[in-house]
């Protein structure tokens, strides 16, 4: 009997191989070849999933991102207001190691992506995801009174998204001034400022 090869799993083990390679070495380094030897695949097999490395590069941003609103997702559920806004932002703040690799993908993602425009599209339906979730969850903050009436969500919405990006930056540059603690009191510094 021919063995049965489940091809979604087959295509998540080589974008989680590719992951571990560009959060290790850089996605320089993130070659087929390397890609097949990590995920434990001869070279060819990657070819039917990813013809090129850019195919495997954008699956691997997808992939990252949609784990992230995952845990997003569960974090936030049953939350509201300036509650689930915190859940929000502590699941995109580079606060563990899972996070902080996830940051190293991103980061060489948004350097090519400035280059190319399928790849800064991509970028831009993702923010653009998180933009509606911030403006609903702080819409419903101001009208729970959360929020001081004064605040303008736009771009207040602006401003937690630059900061969130650019922990990640801060982190994977920078770790010492990106502590966990430190990255938790600046958010609580940002959240304050905006409460009624």
């Amino acid at each position: 009997m021919p063995k049965i090869v489940d091809h979604d799993r087959r295509r998540i083990e080589l974008v989680e191989a590719t992951w571990r390679i560009i959060a290790r070495l850089g996605l320089e380094r993130a070659t087929m070849r390397e890609v097949a030897e990590e995920a434990g695949f001869a070279n060819g097999a990657l070819k039917p999933y990813f013809p090129t490395k850019d195919a495997l590069v954008r699956a691997t941003f997808e992939y990252v991102f949609a784990r992230t609103n995952e845990r997003v997702r569960t974090a936030a559920a049953g939350l509201g207001g300036l509650a689930a806004l915190r859940a929000f932002c502590c699941e995109v703040l580079p606060l563990d190691a899972t996070r902080i690799d996830e940051a190293r993908i991103v980061l060489p993602f948004w350097h090519v992506a400035i280059h190319d425009p399928v790849k800064a599209g991509l970028n831009d339906r993702s923010m653009a995801v998180w933009r509606d979730w911030m403006t609903g969850w702080l819409q419903d903050a101001r009208q729970a009174g959360e929020v001081r009436a004064d605040v303008a969500i736009a771009p207040i919405v602006e401003a937690l998204l630059t900061y969130l990006l650019g922990a990640q930056v801060t982190a994977t540059l920078d770790p010492a001034n990106a502590a966990p603690a430190q990255l938790r009191r600046q958010l609580d510094v940002q959240l304050t400022l905006l409460s009624a």
